[in-house]
């Protein structure tokens, strides 16, 4: 494993960061992942107080029984709904300590080292969001502060607003993969030019980019046969007969580089050095020593050159694709 500042600021994270979205309610096997990415070097481990009514944080706990707290890096995130209070979901004062209460009790412990901010809340007064954040800094309860899905502009917003607060803004959470390249035009060099570092998601496009669904076959573990329906719907879109089509030579291009696929697209991902690390999900631990696979690995400007002509016009590069719809908070929480 290799470690990367996040940003400028002093927190140190593993290039393959651990996160247990779709995975927690898997038992056994779910533990048994947190295990081996502790074995394999992973310090991060991201979850978030929704998923699950607060199940995933609860699972997480459990898989890091014994580990000793300074050991890991623990992230997790408020924005969604937990219950159905009507005061649920957002980014308000009320609901950021109502959420990082509950999710200091599911985890057992009494900080966060990295808070996400999933969405933007269109519905709360930015200020309103980090001066509370500013007082849980204050009260020890959470060390450093990111968002996740923010445009270029709400993030020079809230950076203003965390200086004039002292809130240690030093991280995003982007959506970025070999096929989404959306932040790279205006989200990653906002977030360069005010030293806060990358942790980047869904860089297997819900496994597409590891080569799980080649020849439109569904494996009986895949999140299309086993995910619940938000995970189907997100996945879909990626099952485009054309595409599956362009992830097969890519296979081919990962073999010739003594790669897997996953192993090729996270190391595409890590290629660039304003990423600090790729959180991915896993449901067999034999999953995660693969994707450790890509540390360390650099990438030849031919293939570099061979993935963008084989993906072609599939890669998305609009920066309008990154925003926050403004009635996002009403999902429902039974789906995440």
């Amino acid at each position: 494993m290799r470690y990367r500042h996040l940003g400028n600021s002093g927190l140190m994270v593993s290039e393959i960061g651990f996160g247990n979205w779709v995975t927690f309610e898997s038992g056994a096997a779910a533990e048994a992942c947190v295990r081996t990415a502790i074995d394999e070097g992973i310090t991060l481990f991201n979850t978030a107080a929704a998923w699950g009514r607060g199940g995933a944080e609860e699972s997480l706990a459990r898989g890091l029984n014994g580990v000793p707290r300074d050991a890991v890096v623990l992230s997790t995130g408020v924005f969604w709904p937990e219950d159905d209070a009507p005061h649920q979901g957002g980014l308000s004062r009320k609901n950021l300590f109502a959420s990082l209460h509950g999710s200091l009790r599911r985890l057992q412990t009494d900080h966060i080292d990295l808070y996400h901010l999933l969405r933007y809340d269109y519905q709360t007064p930015l200020e309103e969001t980090f001066i509370a954040l500013s007082d849980m800094v204050r009260q020890g309860k959470v060390h450093y502060v990111a968002t996740s899905e923010w445009t270029a502009e709400q993030i020079q917003q809230a950076a203003a607003l965390a200086e004039r607060h002292r809130v240690p803004l030093v991280g995003n959470q982007p959506q970025y993969s070999m096929l989404w390249r959306v932040p790279e035009s205006q989200v990653i060099p906002v977030c360069e030019r005010l030293g806060i570092g990358q942790l980047a998601v869904v860089s297997l496009a819900q496994g597409v980019l590891a080569g799980r669904y080649n020849g439109g076959n569904f494996p009986a573990d895949s999140r299309v046969a086993t995910g619940g329906d938000l995970a189907r719907a997100l996945i879909w879109p990626l099952l485009h007969e054309d595409l599956l089509g362009r992830i097969e030579p890519l296979c081919g291009v990962a073999g010739h580089c003594g790669l897997t696929m996953a192993q090729l697209a996270l190391a595409w991902v890590l290629q660039n050095p304003l990423v600090a690390t790729v959180i991915t999900g896993a449901s067999r631990p034999e999953q995660i020593r693969e994707n450790v696979g890509a540390v360390g690995v650099t990438l030849e400007l031919d293939v570099l050159g061979q993935v963008d002509q084989l993906l072609g016009t599939f890669v998305q590069t609009d920066p309008r694709l990154t925003f926050t719809p403004p009635q996002y908070r009403a999902i429902d929480p039974a789906t995440l």
